[in-house]
């Protein structure tokens, strides 16, 4: 579980409320009115401009949020040398029982493409059109979010000049109005700081969260490919799996090639 957002957010109303604001002035950054010209304003903006497809798929956006990295990488560095090592044994067929163990539906895709002796080229194209369609329709995702921060300060925006007009069409300076000026401008402002907020501590840091998971889906899905192209072409197993490490940052693919290798710097000493 990646609890990363839910930190981020709390300590942003915390530093927000409790060292940039004060509890004391709380109630001075308090406007219902505020409140439904941004708040509503920015999700009356989004239904209009998504589909109803595109906008029901948002309460699977915050369990992905939550979910944490759930590409097992060694795991899935060891089941295809191991595959490498059945096919050059016992040939690609012997792949098929193997494939139904997995539960990757497009490892699985993969595996079967192979075992039905499919071309390379054709492997290939197919399994990198259902990681472009992936990837176009997780940065639908994302841009929803993006447009989302977008259209807040807007709002924010919209609801200062709302204030701001009704303050200058009520002023009255000659029956002591000019004494209101100052209540009514902060009421008007808080508009801009609610969209300011909305969209700095809300939205765009789930965008960035929804591009993350999307990098680490892309990767895992991009060594799979690989993986399934070199078992076909009958690629040494440790090739293959030395090939794929180098998808992995560098400080984690000693331990990968080799689990009982200590970490760098930490093997024993030699006696002197």
């Amino acid at each position: 579980m990646d609890v990363t957002s839910i930190v981020g957010l709390v300590l942003a109303v915390v530093l927000i409320v409790f060292v940039g604001i004060g509890p004391s002035s709380l109630g001075n950054f308090w406007d219902p009115q505020s409140v439904a010209i941004v708040i509503g304003g920015a999700i009356a903006a989004i239904i209009a401009s998504y589909p109803l497809n595109k906008l029901v798929t948002i309460p699977s956006h915050f369990k992905l949020l939550l979910q944490g990295n759930k590409y097992n990488m060694p795991a899935l560095l060891d089941t295809l040398e191991e595959m490498a090592q059945l096919a050059r044994k016992n040939g690609l067929l012997a792949l098929e029982e193997k494939a139904n163990e997995i539960d990757d539906s497009f490892f699985k895709q993969g595996i079967m493409l192979i075992v039905d002796a499919t071309e390379p080229e054709e492997v290939r194209t197919l399994l990198e059109n259902e990681v472009d369609t992936m990837d176009s329709r997780h940065h639908d995702a994302m841009n929803l979010y993006l447009k989302a921060a977008a259209f807040s300060p807007a709002f924010g925006m919209i609801g200062t000049l709302v204030g701001l007009i009704n303050m200058l069409k009520g002023m009255d300076i000659d029956g002591g109005g000019a004494s209101n000026i100052g209540p009514q401008m902060s009421v008007a402002l808080v508009t801009t700081f609610y969209g300011c907020i909305l969209a700095n501590v809300i939205f765009n840091p789930i965008a960035n969260k929804l591009a993350v998971r999307n990098e680490e889906e892309l990767l895992y899905k991009q060594v799979i490919i690989e993986g399934v192209l070199a078992i076909q072409a009958g690629d040494n197993p440790k090739f293959l799996k030395e090939k794929l490490v180098t998808y992995v940052a560098q400080k984690k693919r000693a331990k990968m090639l080799d689990p009982d290798a200590a970490p760098a710097g930490k093997g024993k000493k030699g006696k002197e």
